[in-house]
């Protein structure tokens, strides 16, 4: 029987288009449900749309359309960058459907009534992050670390809040163990320091006034809607079963992994299993904490204008080069910085040069006679990489692979050599480029589609360049 493997990458807010950030999550994402794909697994990968955030109430409001066509549009684009990426995606799962996600919703809110209670609240609250924050967690101006620049609402009203701080030392338990598991250790501390600074109860709801209507009733109450974290995290439940198809959620739940970046852990590795405990269900088994992308050195900001677009890239040069660079290019734990330069600095180098460069020439000196190809399952040993996310250092590994096949093409001078020498030389260099395009496969999957068929003769002939030079 076959193991299951569900993972989910964060549900991004649909206020705006996607950007190069969002590229990085998915194509990660992407890369390790393929690669458990070739490892016999049956793989589920879920995104979707963060449809109930009151910046998408606000955005919407702006450009004078109406929420629910906004959040259809944007959300669209978000679906349209997986497909321009080949990320696959099996499910979609939408926030503001109301036939799946709002039933599952409400019935994760049933579950947790023992921990919910209502209170009257003053506080502040960041629309960006879409919670409450305490004095204490902004910076020196009074603002959020990750939205500077922005002034906190000042909110007051009466709301239904979760008894977040019961669960403060079974949590905390969790997470040392390594039951709930955080990569890398830098995250897990950074959260366990957070759970033993003490945890508050936190609001759960929102009056419809300040929702504008809008987003998942609470259960029994038609004057508050569920707090968008509630309702956001639980797409990873909504969207495979949970309160509608029984079946289906008890064949893919608790998620293998969580993909998330750095600036939600508290939601998903504090809040999230936290409602979990309470309701009674399964937790997510592990949670990817990657870092985010800055552009040409600078932290992205609609202000500063550097919200950078990848469909433009993507048209022009197809989604494998920029995969590359997200996978090879970027740090997996830590802060990475894009620039088009950059892009085409490691495209020109390592795709043009490396890879595309050794396919081209192989494939050239098999035209002068057909080498005796036979079929190959070896690969490179990449899986401890992959296991552990750590992509640049899987791809530094097959990048080797290439250089030490250039070495020995060099030293062999297969030009010289009779047909008969040459087709056993070049019987040893396929089964190298069938490796190393067997290895790219959770990588680069259309490059290496290309090569595999390329080589897989009878006749292997020269074709176009897969990356031709970027001038």
């Amino acid at each position: 029987m076959k193991n299951k493997f569900y993972l989910t990458c964060a549900i991004p807010y649909v206020n705006s288009p996607p950007h190069v950030g969002h590229v990085l999550e998915f194509v990660q994402g992407d890369t390790i449900a393929r690669y458990h794909k070739l490892l016999g697994d049956d793989v589920l990968a879920l995104s979707g749309g963060d449809e109930n955030a009151l910046k998408n109430v606000q955005a919407a409001e702006k450009v004078g359309v109406p929420i629910q066509q906004f959040v259809d549009e944007n959300t669209k684009k978000f679906l349209e960058l997986t497909e321009k990426l080949s990320c696959q995606f099996d499910v979609w799962q939408k926030g503001s459907d109301q036939k799946t996600h709002f039933p599952s919703s409400q019935k994760l809110w049933t579950l947790c009534e023992k921990d919910i209670y209502t209170k009257k609240y003053k506080g502040l609250y960041c629309v960006g992050c879409e919670t409450f924050y305490e004095k204490g967690e902004l910076n020196e101006k009074g603002e959020c670390f990750e939205h500077p620049g922005k002034k906190l609402d000042e909110v007051e009203e009466e709301n239904y809040f979760f008894k977040l701080s019961r669960y403060q030392d079974q949590l905390i338990k969790l997470i040392e163990t390594g039951e709930l598991e955080i990569v890398p250790e830098e995250r897990k501390n950074e959260v366990l320091s957070f759970l033993k600074g003490g945890l508050q109860d936190i609001s759960i709801s929102r009056s419809n006034e300040r929702a504008k209507n809008w987003g998942v009733p609470v259960p029994g109450d038609d004057k508050q809607r569920i707090y968008v974290w509630f309702d956001a995290l639980n797409i990873y439940q909504s969207g495979v079963g949970f309160g509608w198809d029984e079946k289906k959620y008890k064949k893919w739940w608790p998620a293998d992994v969580h993909v998330i970046g750095k600036g939600i852990i508290r939601f998903h590795a504090v809040y999230w299993p936290a409602f979990l405990l309470s309701a009674g269900l399964k937790l997510p088994k592990k949670i990817f904490v990657h870092g985010y992308y800055t552009v040409n050195g600078q932290k992205m900001s609609k202000t500063l204008g550097n919200v950078y677009d990848p469909i433009p890239l993507l048209e022009k040069y197809g989604a494998d080069p920029l995969r590359y660079f997200c996978l090879a290019k970027t740090p997996p734990f830590t802060d990475g910085d894009f620039s088009e330069e950059k892009f085409t600095e490691a495209y020109n180098a390592d795709l043009a040069n490396g890879l595309g460069n050794l396919v081209a020439r192989v494939a050239k000196l098999c035209e002068r006679t057909s080498p005796q190809l036979t079929a190959h399952s070896a690969q490179y040993s990449t899986d401890k990489f992959i296991d552990e996310f750590r992509f640049d250092e899987a791809l530094k590994k097959i990048w080797e692979g290439i250089s030490e096949l250039d070495q020995t093409i060099e030293k062999d001078q297969p030009w010289k050599l009779s047909d008969e020498k040459l087709g056993k030389v070049l019987e040893g260099y396929v089964e190298k480029i069938d490796k190393i395009a067997v290895a790219l496969r959770p990588f680069l999957p259309e490059t290496s589609e290309k090569i595999l068929k390329q080589f897989k003769g009878p006749k292997i002939k020269s074709e176009t360049p897969l990356f031709p030079r970027i001038k």
